[in-house]
């Protein structure tokens, strides 16, 4: 009877092992334009339907196009590598392009608020901790309110490099930016050039960073000018 049952897992093994060869097989990307790989997580119009990928609609070019280059030279990693890995199917000349179609996209909706007094006072509260400046002079706002604003409208209020490195957090997956915060503040994503992401998220507990996020992911986000 063991026996029986040790071949019927073998069996199942190896059906399970060319059924997934085959649907692998059918990502044929061959002759796709760039952007069209990217979408296939992403989403065409950019707005993916799990949290597990970002939302790129309206993002940044520039950030985009930081991004996937620290993905390209391992200065970001993810759950199995997938993105350092699909940065190789991508020409590298191509890659402006490429971010600019999903920043010319617009932005989707928020998520939706509800009525409730739960929902209203998580909201607020992850709103005063968006908007709260820090004793050195800094506030999440400071940097990602500023990042839906142009090169010139910014009038000096942060550096290029913060700048570049802010994204558009308004209306993207609540559970990617929980885990993106949870990442910087325990170490596992460092790839912004100042440290500052990593020095914000450790002043935030798990209740905060929920509460952030669940305001991020609500607050809808205006037209970003160009």
């Amino acid at each position: 009877m063991l026996l029986t049952r040790a071949m019927l897992l073998l069996l199942v093994v190896i059906i399970m092992s060319y059924a997934h060869a085959a649907v692998a097989g059918l990502l044929d990307k061959d002759g796709m334009a760039d952007w069209e790989i990217c979408a296939m997580c992403h989403g065409a119009d950019g707005i993916s339907h799990m949290a597990k990928f970002p939302k790129l609609a309206g993002q940044k070019a520039d950030y985009i196009s930081k991004q996937f280059k620290d993905f390209y030279w391992q200065r970001r990693s993810n759950d199995g590598g997938q993105m350092q890995a699909i940065t190789t199917e991508i020409e590298m000349n191509n890659l402006d392009a490429v971010a600019e179609y999903f920043a010319q996209l617009p932005i989707g909706p928020a998520a939706r608020l509800g009525n409730d007094v739960e929902s209203q006072q998580i909201f607020v509260r992850g709103k005063n901790i968006f908007r709260q400046v820090d004793d050195d002079g800094f506030s999440c706002a400071g940097c990602h309110d500023v990042a839906m604003n142009s090169h010139a409208e910014r009038n000096g209020s942060i550096s290029d490099i913060d700048f570049i490195e802010a994204p558009i957090l308004f209306a993207q997956h609540e559970a990617y930016l929980i885990k993106q915060l949870e990442e910087f503040k325990a170490g596992v994503r460092n790839n912004d050039s100042t440290g500052r992401m990593s020095l914000a998220a450790e002043k935030l507990d798990s209740e905060s960073i929920r509460a952030v996020a669940f305001y991020l992911a609500r607050k809808q986000a205006k037209e970003r000018s160009n």
